[in-house]
Parts: structure tokens; C-alpha cells; sequence
């Protein structure tokens, strides 16, 4: 039987993991390929207490039909959250509960980009933004990411010369690379889109897990054209499917809320509810201050490694998050690396999955927060085995 397809769908590139997948499900197989958070840090006997609660006090609103906008007062905790740690005022009201963020990519999708419009992102950037918006068929101009943030000077000649609808960015420990932007590099960019149409997107998942360094400044308190994506997944867990936009342009707001509405009527509102229980009871902060340290050792055992096993490499050495970005030899293809690594039993993810602009074949990006330090120095040996096999 044959079908016809939208042509968008046949734009939209496979995801790399998700192709995958069933690979990495090996027990004997050692991944820092997937993005996973340390289940063992899952806060599960609160959440426990949390959902049994709702469904003893308040079941018959937490499984009903919702408000597309979210429970309001889980909206407020979100809301608060950026008055406490970054002094910048949101109302509750300037605040979309989604399915994650990566529904908050989908959505902003929706609402801004069409045929043939262009998309400025990082190079490298989130393999599942460049899916995303790849389903509204723009076109993608990667802007060179430098030690501290976008290229400023590289970033004013795309937006002089393409004029993007978006600028896509994840400032707090990048992924892939786990740099986070400095301030000034910022404020750098919020001055070359200063009177431009360009909307500034801030995804901000890992901004919380924070375990060396000094917190930084959202682009929000700089502008009010930016757009922030965050995200209960990392510091909560991220089965709950939980997020959030927050636009503070008022139209923008409204035409969200309207994508949202035609996408999935609302959020779960019983997932809702159970976390808003959880952040009313719980020393939520402890939590989070519990994950980073347990992150930072788990970052310090692949460091450490890496130095040991694979000398030749280099790599970023992040100050929270859960990546970091290695850089091989010029020799090396991470493409066709990957296979030789699966048979000495570890699993990566090329670098060159991450690019939107020019690619660098010889990258891989790492995660190191969902193996133990053992499981860490064994799989680093195992990948440096892969190398040396790869060289001969």
C-alpha cells in the first residue's frame, strides 16, 4: 500500500537516539549517549505522598478536563521561582504549563516560523530543536558557539543578512557542550537583536543544576523579547511530562495558548496537581542542591578519566548540567566511530547529529549523569579501546 505524506514530515531529520534506542537498552552496554537524569535521585516517596493526596483531596478536580494555560498555582511557583533567583517579575499569567519543553519548541514553532523562514541556532545545538522546527520546514544558519557564548560578531552578520525569524539558545550549560554563556556575552547578544523582528528563544532545562561557578543572568532581564523554555524533567523527573513557556508579549502569549489548544486541549492536570503538591511540601531546593552534588561527582569521575584514557582528547569541563562536549583528532569520524564503540560496549553521540551549520565529524557529545563513577572510568576505557582500534 502506498500513502502520500505531508512534505514536511519528509523534511523532518530521524532523531539519532530515539533510531537507537534498543541498542542502549543492552544491560552489558555502558551509555553516556541519552540525556537521562540519575533515577536514582527521583524523589519518589514525596511524590508518592504528593499523588496520594490529590487523589484523597482533591481527585475530583486533578482528573478532570484543565485549564489550557495550567494549574494557576503551579504557574505562581514557576512564576516566583525567577523573582527569587534572578530579581526579573513574571506574572503567573505570562506563564504556559506544556508537556515538557520540548512542546514548548513545537508550540513556538507553530506560532512563528514558516516555509522557508529562517531558524539561527547555536552550531552545535539541540538535536531535537533542529527536529522540531525542521516539521515547519524553515531553513537553519548555525552561528559559531565560542567559549563563552554565541560569536557575537558572527551572530550580527546572520541576523544582518538573514534576518531570522528566531534565534534559538540554551545558555546555561549547552547542550551538547555544557558551556554556559558569560553575562556580558549575553548582554552582547540582546544588543545585535536590539530592534530587529528576531525573537530570542532562552531553553533553559539544566539551568538549576548548577554544581560549580556562579549563577548567571537570564537574557528575560535584559529584554522583553525573550522567550523562556524551562523544564520540571531535570529537576524533578521527566516521565511527568512537565514544563513551561513564559512570553511576556501579550500576543504572543495568546496565540501559544491557542496552538496549545488544537495541539492537546491541556497538560495533564493530574500531573499537575501532584507537583504542585510536592513543591508545597517538600524542600524542593534541598532536592535540587542534592542532584547537583551528586552530578558534580559523577562530571569529576569523567574528567578524570578521559585525562587518563584518552589524552589525545579534548573536552569542555562544565559547571552544572548533565553534558560535555569531546573533540578528537581530525582523523577521527565519531560516525563511524560509533559502531566500534558499541562493540567494546559503550555508546556516545556524534557530534556532527548536533549541527545545523558546518559539521564536525571528529566531536561526540557524553552524558555523565546517568552511570556511577565505576560505570564511568570502565566505559571511558571502553571508548578508548574503540579509538585505538579505530586508528589502526
Amino acid at each position: 500500500m502506498t500513502h502520500r505524506f505531508s512534505r514536511r514530515i519528509e523534511h523532518v531529520p530521524p532523531s539519532f537516539l530515539r533510531e537507537v534506542f534498543n541498542l542502549l537498552d543492552d544491560p552489558n552496554l555502558i551509555s553516556f549517549a541519552a540525556g537521562l537524569p540519575n533515577p536514582n535521585l527521583f524523589p519518589t516517596d514525596a511524590f508518592a505522598q504528593a499523588a496520594a493526596d490529590t487523589l484523597k483531596e482533591s481527585a475530583g478536580t486533578a482528573l478532570q478536563y484543565g485549564a489550557t494555560e495550567g494549574l494557576r498555582e503551579l504557574r505562581e511557583i514557576v512564576a516566583q521561582s525567577y523573582k527569587v533567583k534572578d530579581n526579573i517579575d513574571i506574572d503567573p499569567s505570562q506563564v504556559l504549563v506544556t508537556n515538557g519543553s520540548q512542546q514548548g519548541l513545537d508550540l513556538l514553532g507553530k506560532v512563528l516560523i514558516n516555509d522557508g523562514d529562517v531558524v539561527a541556532t547555536e552550531n552545535p545545538t539541540y538535536l531535537a530543536a533542529i527536529q522540531a522546527f525542521s516539521l515547519f520546514q524553515p531553513r537553519f544558519v548555525g552561528v559559531h558557539l565560542a567559549e563563552d557564548g554565541l560569536d557575537s560578531s558572527a551572530l550580527a552578520q546572520v541576523v544582518a543578512e538573514e534576518a531570522p525569524t528566531l534565534l534559538y539558545t540554551i545558555p546555561n550549560f549547552q547542550n551538547p557542550t555544557g558551556i554556559t554563556y558569560s553575562n556580558e556575552a549575553r548582554r552582547r547578544v540582546v544588543e545585535v537583536l536590539h530592534d530587529t523582528e528576531t525573537m530570542l528563544v532562552e531553553d533553559d532545562p539544566y539551568g538549576e543544576i548548577r554544581f560549580e561557578g556562579t549563577r548567571q543572568t537570564p537574557f528575560a532581564k535584559y529584554t522583553d523579547r525573550a522567550v523562556l523554555l524551562g523544564s520540571f524533567s531535570k529537576i524533578v523527573a521527566p516521565g511527568l511530562r512537565l514544563g513551561w513557556i513564559i512570553a511576556r508579549d501579550t500576543s504572543l502569549y495568546e496565540r501559544l495558548k491557542v496552538a496549545k489548544q488544537a495541539t492537546d486541549l491541556h497538560t495533564s492536570t493530574f500531573s499537575q496537581h501532584v507537583m504542585y503538591r510536592y513543591y508545597r511540601d517538600n524542600d524542593t531546593q534541598a532536592h535540587v542542591e542534592t542532584i547537583a552534588l551528586h552530578y558534580k561527582q559523577q562530571k569529576d569521575a569523567m574528567i578524570a578519566s578521559l585525562t587518563e584514557h584518552l589524552p589525545e582528547a579534548k573536552y569542555t569541563n562544565p559547571e552544572g548540567g548533565m553534558f560535555l562536549w569531546v573533540t578528537l583528532p581530525e582523523t577521527i569520524d565519531t560516525g563511524k566511530l560509533f559502531p566500534e564503540a558499541v562493540k567494546e560496549g559503550v555508546a556516545f553521540v556524534p557530534g556532527e547529529s548536533f549541527f545545523s551549520g558546518e559539521k564536525k565529524k571528529n566531536t561526540m557529545r557524553l552524558n555523565f549523569t546517568n552511570a556511577t563513577p565505576e560505570q564511568i572510568q570502565e566505559g571511558v576505557q571502553r571508548l578508548a579501546r574503540a579509538v585505538a582500534r579505530y586508528e589502526q
